[in-house]
């Protein structure tokens, strides 16, 4: 008889407030393969699939994706207080850091170095958003729609967004509603059968 996975949980509101300040603070650039990498791989909160699909939801929702995340994770484990903790983690130290470096920035921007290391550090995070998402790739072939059309509709987003500068909301309804209308399709019909 095969064992079931226990998943790990955070601990304390506490735990959460530590955990998600070291998350914002790892951030820079993009911060969406810090979080993935810690709460699926180091922390074990979450599997692979939990994860595309609570960033998938915090992406449908107003603000930024991952104070998304962290509300919806830290309300879901600990309520209220939960939420407030752990979004204060990921934005509390984070802000005032991002703060100090403004400030910096502003004194040091005519220093030649320091604009080329911005540029970089852009290229450094766009990086990390393209391994984040090869990550997802073991959810894409695993899911109902199968990976060649999964991956279609990955294009077909990707298209719009980035070639016919679609907004982002409008991709979301209808890519987003047309994946989610032939997942169910799907899901239903494997139910019957």
């Amino acid at each position: 008889m095969g064992s079931l996975k226990i998943p790990n949980l955070p601990r304390s509101r506490t735990d959460l407030f530590l955990s998600f300040t070291w998350l914002g603070l790892q951030g820079f650039g993009g911060v969406l393969a810090v979080v993935q990498r810690e709460m699926v791989d180091r922390k074990q909160w979450m599997t692979l699939s939990e994860f595309a699909e609570e960033w998938a939801l915090a992406q449908t929702l107003p603000g930024p994706n991952v104070v998304n995340l962290s509300v919806m994770f830290g309300g879901r484990h600990f309520g209220p207080t939960g939420a407030l903790a752990a979004m204060s983690g990921l934005l509390l130290l984070p802000g005032l850091l991002m703060l100090a470096i403004v400030f910096g920035f502003q004194a040091f921007a005519h220093v030649p170095w320091v604009a080329s290391a911005l540029h970089g550090m852009g290229v450094t995070a766009a990086g990390m958003v393209m391994a984040a998402g090869w990550r997802f790739w073991p959810s894409v072939v695993r899911h109902p729609l199968g990976w060649p059309l999964g991956l279609a509709f990955a294009v077909l987003s990707f298209a719009l967004a980035a070639v016919l500068h679609w907004p982002l909301a409008a991709v979301i309804g209808a890519v987003g509603g047309a994946a989610c209308l032939l997942t169910g399709w799907r899901l239903q019909a494997k139910d019957k059968a």
